[in-house]
């Protein structure tokens, strides 16, 4: 059946949020999220990654099965869903579920007001992921509702908050404000609160949230029922430009159609198929959609198992084989536990919900978590091809370990058979992936023994391993000697000397950790080993022997429970105006916006007319000459409109802000991969990108390549001036010491991975060479005067505005400048519009992040724990070209003492210069890098002395009124006092007791605790920097519009501002409006950075609200009794001017660098955080179970938004010291490019118990209302796990005898921490070479 001979292109019929959709031509390389983002307008559906990683395009699909008269409702990613697949069914996305217009959906409301969304753009996901699991389940368990969320990231609020909103909706009371006096049932002593002190527990309210009322939802629309049940099925065609879209309803017209085209793909979910032709430039000109057939998916009992269609979905496998466990005797469904255990961890819901079974089994991926436990379970495939079925064990697929492809082109995978376990049979599967969910495995397995009737001899075993090679492979061998064997400690040595033999790894080239999985391998059939006699144990008491009560803990796997949290802070005075909002839990001033997907972000912005998208062509060289751009083939893609090089750029290409140049398009050659060369400007961003493709460069290697910083230091190759600070004779202490420690450290960057990509929208206007330009920046000042610059025009033809930002973290800086120019030079040039919005690869490809940085440290101390004597030398990597490295070095001398008093003190830093993308400003700048090293040494102090690393801690803390090493004063009593309340908070001496404990009675699992002290200085070094501006108005009507310099980015600054002016003017929030930060408005703003923004411009806004109420006093003088209203009528009437501006001059800071003294910053805040984790010590997994965070933070303005600002920080710091890792490819290549193979903190990553505490009665002359500027420090805190990790490594090694000192790298990934465990399964592997 040929493709001509049948008719032309079907009509896609659909439903949007109850809209009927006939699409006359569906293209099916069109994606769900574009087609509601372009087509239907509808942008509150998100592009995060565009890969199923991240949740925010997250939407609700329904579908009818008219067989069983039942409505499914499950959520997907729409970036990864065709349009094509949703013949017949009905999308809600979360403008759907409800809006500011008609009605708040209860869950908008209560992820709202519990302060669930920061910077927003995750949270429409988060949403639609919570409404789809209330759809089938209006009264969850707090376990499903973590599961749903699996799947879904934020960056900004560190899931505490929103995890507060999802408990409201769950049936248990988990919520600890279930107490009438307002105690938490986590704290069992009385004592926790002073008796004096106010505090409060509470950040929102429930008595106000609005029921869930499940009449209220959009009914599933009647019409796609009628055609379901009425409607003969027929064969649907879509062609579009490039593909045609064929979807078959009878097996038999699948056969014919795989027969005539053996190469098209299968489609059901698109999530294999999706990501390979999205990333890795596959293409396929037919697909086949097969999910319709009903042969594909079908569901039935025999007598030796279950038979399940190939196409149906994963979490529909988990429903059937759930049900299968508890209706049959555990014998039989030991099989089925053990699929079920990979199910759960398996991608998101999200993913589950589309993802086939035939499409992971026929994939074959080596990554597949299911394929090793199917093969070793004696799963069999049913195939079919035309005019021929047959059964072949899926094992077969696997048979000689290259994923030999037995199954023909034109067959294809009808169903699989699941059989039950017999008695005597024990099967298992075992994982361990970079994060515990939702994350690709490292290394799995699929385990299975028969014994003779009634013995332990082995009759027969199956072993397969995933991840190892390139698809799932056997250990035949090994299975074959060991038949026959006891199931003993001597076939345990043998077993895994043989597959360590057996399975040869190679040394791969993404930077794979090959002894980690070899040691992976071992550590596996170990934990089968154990499992396995525990069962014959069970079964047969007498005759087996038991396992070690130390070894049991193992048998465990770590478990996702809800998280229990408390937060603590100040109360505000009784004697406050009830209607002066400062220090209140205000929501975010947006909250019910981003929840709604109202809020607009640069890409939700309308299309202008005429509009072209832009695609970035960059170097694939980390260092080259360019010869030649060959663009012809480019030019005639579809749509192109034109090419943008660095030709094209009218003034400035290259920034002086330093020696080195920023760099707009590279001109003659290359510094790094990832470099901006040129640019294709076309009708849509699918056209630009293909487009994009087509650019051929021709490059000369230039000499040397310089990717690391040790052969930035060998080359000799730094950006200048290096730094150093000094106080003390630090030779001369040397020699008085009683000890000398020296060692390294090296510390990773860290991606930004704001939720929102860079995003530009340049506007030209027509005349006098103004443009418009909307960008997503924390410093629309520099966007402004780089992109006049480069256009050759006055700064003030350009107006750049920022409504708000989805995330930024420091990335959204110099690095927005640059790309906003080539926006802006390609809107020149065409005279059009253009968009930029990177994709989230590009974005990790180009923009850089945080420094990685190595410290070497030389320690002298006493035996007592005093440090005298510090010599230390830090080296960052900052990449190409300068940006803001020397600064970040700076700040890390300057921060480096963290806590403590170094009486001798040298210390030197280093910015490299690399052919790597130029690293950036990232919340902390420098301070969380050098502070680490400094930690590092303490507890290296403390293992050498034989003292706890809190004693050392606690030694040398900065104690009365001293002088930093740079000869600021400073009064250290609330950094005691944050230490001592975190200390008793966290009862951290009996948990520690406990800890040492539970380490005796468990060999496998050890856990570790850790606390650490923080003294985080504000200030940005000098005063032009934090200069701020306000420019308030007020309306006749009594209402107000208040702008300033700051950006929203996450950490609530308008509605701070909004506070600062509601209380300044004496009027309700309500009545002040926020519209946008503008340069037209405020000129010459700084950057909202380094903690700043709510200090400086709430500073300004309230100099201007002051100079407004000057002027009125006399008005108000005269009628006291009046209203506001009657106020500024009258004073119109009398022509007094209703607009000020206001004005900050900045903080007095300075810092002289030759004579190592001065006074960058202002005030310091403080904080102390306590962390306790546990381990496994065959894996090196983890769980965070506990953090208790003190803060002095002054005077709160707003105690929801600070305590977000830190747990948020708290959890990027998690990320930052135990998660996140970026690998590079010899060549300088960036290999993690997203969401799958870089991890950001999930849900299942935060503590189970997690509590924030702010010191109470802390003032601070220095700011507004005495508060603090709170954004960065938190970060830090989260190397409390670091070191909780490194107390639970280091009590294994005591155990195991291990030499004491002993080095650890952040991030401490499984990884390292299974290394540091080294036991007889590493030195197996040692061997093994």
């Amino acid at each position: 059946m040929s493709l001509q001979g049948v008719a032309g292109a079907e009509e896609l019929i659909f439903y949007v949020n109850g809209r009927k959709i006939v699409e006359k031509n569906a293209d099916p390389e069109q994606m769900l999220l574009s087609y509601l983002r372009k087509r239907l307008r509808l942008t509150g559906t998100k592009y995060g990654c565009g890969g199923g990683g991240c949740g925010a395009c997250t939407v609700m699909i329904s579908t009818y099965e008219p067989a069983l008269k039942k409505i499914r409702h499950y959520s997907a990613n729409a970036c990864l869903l065709p349009i094509c697949s949703l013949y017949g069914a009905a999308v809600t996305t979360v403008e759907g579920v409800g809006s500011t217009k008609t009605r708040v959906h209860p869950v908008q409301e209560r992820l709202a007001k519990c302060h669930g969304s920061q910077c927003g753009f995750c949270t429409p996901g988060m949403v639609m992921s919570i409404y789809t699991l209330l759809r089938n389940h209006p009264e969850p368990t707090s376990e499903q509702m973590i599961a749903a969320l699996a799947g879904n990231l934020c960056r900004c609020t560190g899931y505490r908050p929103i995890l507060d909103a999802c408990k409201t909706f769950c049936k248990e009371s988990i919520c600890c404000q279930k107490k009438a006096n307002g105690k938490c049932c986590l704290d069992q002593e009385d004592d926790l609160f002073d008796k004096e002190e106010k505090v409060s527990t509470r950040l929102f309210s429930t008595d106000e949230f609005q029921p869930l009322d499940p009449t209220q939802e959009l009914i599933f629309p009647p019409e796609l029922m009628r055609m379901a049940e009425n409607q003969p099925k027929r064969t649907l065609f879509f062609h579009g430009e490039r593909m045609t879209w064929i979807s078959p309803v009878t097996l038999d017209e699948l056969l014919d159609l795989k027969a005539a085209h053996p190469k098209a793909p299968l489609v059901v979910g698109n999530t294999s198929v999706g990501p390979e032709m999205k990333f890795r430039g596959v293409f396929h000109p037919i697909v086949i959609a097969p999910s319709r057939i009903p042969d594909l998916n079908v569901v039935k009992r025999t007598d030796d198992g279950l038979t399940l269609g190939a196409a149906c979905s994963l979490s529909l496998v988990k429903a059937i084989l759930t049900n299968a466990t508890s209706e049959f005797p555990e014998e039989k469904t030991k099989v089925f536990c053990a699929v079920l255990q990979q199910l759960r961890t398996l991608g998101g819901e999200q993913i589950r919900n589309v993802a086939s079974l035939g499409g992971n089994i026929v994939s074959r991926k080596s990554t597949s978590d299911l394929n090793p436990i199917l093969a070793a379970s004696n799963c069999v495939l049913n195939l079919a091809s035309r005019g021929r079925k047959r059964q072949i064990p899926l094992s077969n697929i696997f048979a000689d370990g290259v994923g030999n492809n037995i199954i023909m082109p034109e067959e294809i995978l009808v169903s699989v058979h699941i059989p039950y376990s017999r008695k005597g049979e024990y099967v298992s599967a075992f994982r361990q992936a970079p994060r515990r969910e939702n994350a690709l495995p490292i290394t799995n397995a699929g385990m299975r023994v028969l014994f003779e009737e009634g013995t332990d001899i082995i009759k027969d075993l199956s072993i397969f391993y995933g991840g190892a090679v390139s698809t799932t492979i056997c250990a035949k061998q090994t299975c074959w000697t060991l038949t026959g064997r006891h199931w003993n400690e001597q076939m345990l040595d043998e077993a895994c000397r043989l597959v360590l033999k057996e399975i040869a790894l190679p040394g791969s080239a993404s930077g794979e950790k090959v002894d980690y999985k070899k040691t992976l391998i071992v550590s596996f059939f170990y934990r089968f080993f154990l499992e396995v006699l525990q069962s014959l144990k069970t079964t047969d008491p007498c005759h087996y022997p038991d396992i070690p009560m130390e070894y049991r803990s193992v048998l465990q796997d770590f478990k996702n429970k809800m998280p229990q949290s408390i937060q603590i802070y100040q109360d505000i005075e009784p004697s406050q105006s009830p209607q002066d909002p400062v220090g209140r839990p205000i929501m975010h001033q947006s909250g019910i916006k981003h929840a709604t997907g109202e809020a607009v972000y640069t890409d939700d912005l309308p299309s202008v007319d005429g509009e072209l998208f832009l695609a970035v062509v960059t170097s694939s060289r980390a260092h080259a000459k360019i010869v030649s751009i060959d663009i012809s083939e480019a030019l005639k893609g579809p749509g192109v409109f034109d090419i943008i090089t660095a030709h094209d750029v009218p003034a400035t290409n290259e920034f002086y802000y330093s020696d080195d140049p920023e760099i707009i398009f590279a001109r003659n050659k290359v510094i790094c991969v990832g470099q901006i060369v040129c640019a294709v400007v076309a009708d849509s961003d699918v056209h630009a990108k293909q487009a994009a493709a087509k650019v051929k460069i021709e490059y000369e290697v230039l000499e040397p390549v310089i990717l690391t910083i040790e052969e930035a230091i060998k080359h000799n190759s730094f950006f200048e001036p290096k730094r150093k600070l000094e106080q003390g004779n630090v030779d001369q202490a040397f020699e008085t010491v009683d000890n000398i420690i020296e060692g390294e450290i090296h510390i990773g960057g860290q991606e930004h991975f704001y939720m929102e990509t860079q995003s530009v929208l340049a506007v030209p206007k027509g005349e006098d060479k103004e443009m418009d330009v909307y960008v997503s920046t924390q410093h629309p000042a520099i966007i402004q005067e780089m992109v006049a610059a480069s256009l050759g025009v006055p700064a003030n033809r350009i107006m750049c505005h920022v409504k708000r930002v989805g995330g930024a973290f420091g990335g959204k800086l110099l690095k927005a400048g640059l790309l906003a120019s080539v926006a802006a030079v390609a809107a020149n040039k065409t005279s059009r519009a253009v968009r930029l919005i990177l994709s989230r690869g590009d974005d990790m490809l180009i923009t850089g992040g945080r420094h990685p940085f190595i410290g070497k440290y030389k320690v002298g101390f006493m035996n007592n724990g005093r440090i005298i004597a510090v010599d230390a030398k830090y080296y960052i990597n900052g990449g190409c070209t300068p940006d803001e490295s020397v600064l970040v070095a700076e700040v890390s001398l300057l921060k480096m003492d963290n806590a403590y008093k170094i009486p001798n003190l040298r210390c030197w830093a280093y910015a490299c210069k690399t052919n790597l993308p130029s690293n950036t400003a990232f919340r902390g700048f420098g301070f969380p890098q050098s502070a680490l090293v400094t930690e590092t040494w303490i507890t290296g102090v403390a293992d050498k002395t034989g003292l706890s690393p809190e004693k050392i801690r606690e030694i040398n803390m900065y104690k009365e009124d001293k002088q930093t090493h740079f000869k600021q004063k400073l009064d250290p009593q609330n950094l005691i006092r944050c230490w001592n309340e975190c200390m008793e908070k966290s009862a951290y001496y009996s948990r520690k007791t406990a800890v040492n404990e539970f380490n005796k009675q468990n060999y496998w699992k050890k856990k570790g605790i850790a606390i650490v002290p923080m003294k985080f200085p504000f200030g940005l070094g000098t005063r032009y920097l934090s200069q701020a501006a306000a420019l308030v108005h007020i309306y006749t009507d009594g209402s107000v519009l208040l702008t300033h310099g700051g950006i929203e980015m996450g950490q609530g600054i308008h509605t701070k501002m909004i506070q600062v002016a509601s209380r300044e003017l004496n009027i309700p929030m309500s009545c002040i409006h926020f519209c946008e930060t503008s340069t037209t408005t405020v000129p010459n703003a700084c950057a909202s950075a380094g903690s700043a923004g709510t200090d400086v411009n709430g500073m300004a806004v309230k100099d201007a609200c002051q100079t407004l109420l000057k002027r009125l006093q006399p008005i108000i003088n005269k009628n006291p009794k009046g209203t506001w209203n009657d106020w500024i009528k009258e004073a119109f009437e009398q022509s007094v001017s209703l607009s000020a501006t206001g004005y900050f001059r900045g903080y007095n800071e300075n810092m002289d660098w030759e004579r190592g003294e001065g006074q960058p910053f202002t005030y310091f805040l403080y904080g102390a955080a306590c962390s306790e984790v546990e381990i496994n010590c065959l894996t090196g997994d983890h769980k965070n179970l506990r953090t208790d965070i003190v803060m002095d933070i002054g005077c709160s303005i707003n105690p929801a938004v600070d305590i977000g600002q830190i747990e948020g920080a708290f959890v990027q710091g998690v990320g930052l010291y135990t998660m996140e890792e970026l690998k590079y490819s010899p060549e300088g290549v960036l290999y993690t490019r997203g969401p799958d193979q870089y991890k950001i903190p999930a849900v299942c990553d935060i503590p189970e118990q997690f509590s924030v505490s702010l010191l109470s009665a802390s003032q601070n002359p220095y700011a507004i209302y005495a508060s603090k500027g709170i954004g960065e420090a938190g970060l830090f805190l989260g190397c409390s796990v670091f070191f909780a990790l490194r107390h639970a490594v280091t009590s294994v090694r005591n155990e195991r005898g291990l030499k004491k000192t002993f080095a650890l790298n952040s991030p401490l990934t499984a990884e390292q921490i299974r290394a540091g465990c080294a036991d007889d399964f590493t030195e197996m592997v040692t061997d093994d070479k």
